[in-house]
C-alpha cells in the first residue's frame, strides 16, 4: 500500500506558488527574444545539427526586472519547500517518495 503524507498547508500553498512561478516563469520566456542583448541572427549549418536565429532585440530594461523578479521568488519558494520543518519528520527512506507526492497533490483526485 502506498504512504500518504499529512503535508502542512503552509507547505502545499508553497508547493502550489513554486508550481504557478515556474509555469509563469517558463511562459515568459518562451515569449522574450532568445538573447538579453540586441544580438545579430545566425545560421550554422555546417555542424551536425542546423542551428538558426534570427536577430535579437534584446530584453527590455522592465522585462530583464520581471524575469529577476520571477527567479529571485523561485529560489525564495524552492529554499522555503526544501527546507521545511515537515521533512524532519519524514524518515530519510520515505523523503523521495514524500517529495514526489508533494510536486503531484495538484494531480490527485480530491
Amino acid at each position: 500500500m502506498a504512504a500518504t503524507y499529512d503535508f502542512p498547508s503552509d507547505l502545499l500553498a508553497g508547493q502550489e506558488e513554486l508550481r504557478q512561478v515556474r509555469a509563469e516563469l517558463l511562459d515568459l520566456l518562451k515569449r522574450l527574444p532568445w538573447s538579453v542583448e540586441p544580438l545579430d541572427g545566425f545560421s550554422d549549418t555546417g555542424g551536425w545539427r542546423k542551428v538558426e536565429r534570427p536577430a535579437s532585440p534584446g530584453w527590455t530594461d522592465d522585462e530583464q526586472a520581471e524575469v529577476e523578479k520571477l527567479r529571485r521568488r523561485e529560489r525564495e519558494l524552492a529554499v522555503f519547500v526544501s527546507g521545511h520543518r515537515f521533512w524532519s519528520e519524514v524518515s530519510p527512506p520515505d523523503k523521495v517518495d514524500a517529495r514526489m507526492r508533494l510536486k503531484h497533490t495538484r494531480d490527485a483526485p480530491s
